[in-house]
């Protein structure tokens, strides 16, 4: 008798279900790891605005705490009066801080805008008035999404101090004693908190310039 030979391979159906198994495992992998992927995606790219965000506003910061009372010479009032401009949307002052890393003083002008944010404008700061300087570059916007509120704190006396809408450096002729900002973000969908700076200004006094005290 001849003893029956037994079959060790897979039949066709067998073979047929384990691809479709294969294949739907496979499908289902595909699909978690590119809902991984975008949601990464998506988190590093509100990291990576959340970051820029954070320097921008840190940049600000060190520039208006190292702001210097520059003096120009006004040949038409021939005067010289500390540069300094601030109102509740712009501000233009001098600082020892620069973005670039450039040796001297910069002059920086914070601008808020409706429509295209916070635009920033840099121009080195000589020995005249730069406003005009300002007039010919073309400004950076590097909060586009968000709308500034700036005032200003002045030393009345000892023991008096308030929160001013506008500080005109030639009627003051000092800097602040200290800024505040506020910068509102203008998409209410994102439920962002206003971002606040509050930069004391330690030489606010020119060496040999008496400041003003507005009067009250």
């Amino acid at each position: 008798m001849h003893q029956a030979k037994k079959q060790s391979g897979f039949t066709l159906l067998e073979i047929m279900l384990s691809m479709t198994l294969t294949a739907m495992l496979l499908g289902m992998l595909s699909a978690g790891l590119y809902s991984v992927v975008n949601d990464w995606q998506n988190e590093t790219s509100v990291l990576d605005e959340t970051l820029d965000q954070s320097l921008v506003l840190l940049q600000i910061e060190r520039a208006l705490f190292a702001a210097f009372p520059h003096s120009y010479i006004d040949p038409d009032r021939l005067a010289r009066f500390v540069y300094f401009y601030g109102d509740e949307n712009e501000m233009r002052w001098i600082s020892t801080v620069s973005p670039q890393r450039r040796t001297g003083l910069t002059a920086w002008r914070l601008v808020s805008d409706l429509q295209d944010g916070i635009q920033l404008t840099l121009t080195p700061a000589f020995s005249d008035n730069p406003d005009s300087r300002f007039e010919e570059l073309e400004p950076t916007t590097i909060l586009p999404n968000f709308t500034a509120v700036f005032r200003y704190l002045v030393q009345r006396n000892e023991d008096e101090k308030e929160w001013l809408d506008e500080w005109l450096g030639d009627e003051m002729q000092s800097l602040p004693i200290a800024v505040h900002i506020v910068f509102t973000p203008n998409d209410d969908s994102r439920n962002e908190e206003p971002i606040e700076i509050l930069a004391s200004i330690k030489s606010f006094k020119h060496e040999d310039i008496q400041p003003t005290i507005p009067p009250i």
